[in-house]
């Protein structure tokens, strides 16, 4: 688990892409998988600048996959608090 996590509408490169997405959510689960082999990842994603074009064009990923941070999304106090509670309840859920 990451110690802080980066602000929805931050726009990065992962590892090996030509193209830039830009983060839309936090800690998606694949829906096309069996119950068992589930798995949930850190971010969902968008392509940059197209933005969200239909549901089927999400990306998932964790945070060791990113390359390149090339800008940060917008923090304020709302987004911080947001980010402790988030913290807090992935520390129970791994610790459960």
């Amino acid at each position: 688990m990451e110690k802080s996590f980066l602000p929805i509408g931050t726009v990065l490169k992962l590892k090996g892409s030509k193209k830039r997405l830009m983060i839309t959510g936090f800690f998606p689960i694949e829906n096309d998988k069996t119950e068992e082999n589930k798995k949930m990842w850190d971010y969902s994603g968008c392509l940059y600048p197209e933005g969200i074009i239909s549901s089927k064009n999400n990306f998932l990923f964790n945070h060791n996959q990113i390359d390149e941070v090339q800008f940060m999304g917008f923090v304020d106090e709302e987004e911080k608090k947001f980010e402790e509670t988030m913290k807090k309840a992935i520390e129970k859920l791994y610790n459960n």
